[in-house]
């Protein structure tokens, strides 16, 4: 694995760290050469996605014909650039968000357009003799001045699918750059990631404690004789389904055509969104769970109202099952949100709170649906039995 892959990765991600007045030098290439800027950051499952699945075997392919540059926008440098970029080419908010590739005069943004579309721009430019840095305000300052040092880091050696977290654009220093910081080497402390939106984050937590709370009183609550609170209130549990499956179906619009969330004053949704907990297995989107959820509540609240017995207890039981889980799996992506991902997504928080009010309905249900049941069954036996 080592020979021209190493080095095209060496090549992406540690030929220029800009963040800390640094570059690795690389070899003039015979022939055009197309340069790019990838825009990234860390907690993005799809900018993961293009770094160890795209980008490889386009750089073992084009060789040094092929010069890209990683610029995380976590940092406050990198996020400068960003920004700059989305000026200059006046990139619409709906396509604002990570990754996002600019070659030439071209914006790719997600992990649908860039394989589809980079190979082919690779090509195109080639035949035309190479394309240049693009023109973004700030970069070319910043390549030039970190070209003096290249040398200091020549030899810097990174795996295939590590990330150098320093590859983004600040002010360059006269300072000696230190070393490259990769992934595993200098880690954020869950302080560090909380403190990014102190805010948004606190409000994850209000949240979290409550839905914490909600769960010990339930339980609790299985001691005592249930209050039948989803007789009280009958069409709750279908309005609460509709307003989950609004939510949860906007964000699987969201996560599945790569689009930009629109996020309230609290939170970054995008951010969110945007991380490796936003996937289920790396492949399924966590709001595409969520709708098949809230439709199977709806459903199993459908036949609690129009089917007969066993199948109104049945449906009762598995409506506080699929509630309990929708709970949990809340309570754990809500903890995830401040203290691991470091931002919180208002449509998330929505969500939670919708499945928590599920849950207040359907789960002091469970005990009558078993009781009934166990009746039920119990009589049927008590008929079949010879006399």
């Amino acid at each position: 694995m080592c020979g021209k892959v190493l080095r095209g990765w060496v090549a992406l991600w540690l030929s220029w760290l800009l963040l800390t007045g640094g570059a690795l030098a690389v070899n003039a290439a015979e022939g055009p050469v197309v340069h790019a800027v990838m825009f990234y950051s860390p907690s993005c499952g799809h900018c993961h996605h293009v770094i160890e699945n795209v980008l490889p075997p386009l750089l073992k392919q084009y060789d040094e014909q092929f010069e890209i540059v990683g610029v995380n926008v976590a940092d406050p440098g990198g996020q400068a650039l960003y920004q700059a970029a989305i000026a200059h080419f006046a990139i619409p908010d709906e396509r604002r968000g990570v990754p996002t590739l600019v070659i030439g005069e071209t914006v790719l943004v997600g992990s649908g357009e860039i394989p589809e579309q980079l190979p082919g721009l690779i090509e195109t430019y080639l035949a035309q003799d190479g394309v240049d840095w693009p023109a973004i305000p700030g970069l070319a300052e910043a390549l030039a001045a970190s070209a003096p040092t290249a040398t200091a880091t020549a030899t810097t050696e990174a795996a295939p699918t590590q990330v150098a977290t320093a590859a983004t654009v600040s002010t360059p220093t006269a300072a000696p750059p230190p070393a490259p910081i990769i992934p595993g080497v200098v880690e954020e402390t869950w302080r560090d990631r909380f403190i990014r939106d102190p805010l948004g984050n606190g409000l994850s937590v209000l949240v979290l404690l409550g839905m914490l709370a909600s769960v010990l009183y339930q339980g609790w609550g299985l001691t005592r004789t249930p209050i039948a609170t989803a007789a009280r209130w009958p069409w709750a549990i279908p309005l609460l389904v509709a307003l989950g499956l609004m939510v949860a179906g906007y964000l699987a619009y969201v996560e599945t055509q790569q689009v930009t969330a629109v996020c309230g004053p609290v939170g970054d949704c995008n951010a969110v969104q945007q991380s490796e907990f936003a996937l289920l297995f790396g492949f399924l989107p966590i709001a595409v769970l969520g709708v098949l959820g809230y439709l199977a509540i709806g459903v199993a609240w459908a036949v609690t109202r129009w089917a007969r017995a066993p199948w109104v207890e049945l449906a009762q039981l598995a409506m506080a099952g699929m509630a309990c889980f929708g709970i949990a799996f809340s309570i754990y992506l809500t903890f995830l949100e401040p203290f691991v991902i470091g931002a919180t997504c208002a449509w998330c928080l929505t969500s939670a709170v919708v499945m928590t009010a599920l849950f207040w309905l359907v789960a002091p249900r469970a005990r009558p649906a078993l009781a009934a049941l166990r009746h039920f069954f119990a009589a049927k036996a008590t008929q079949g039995a010879p006399q």
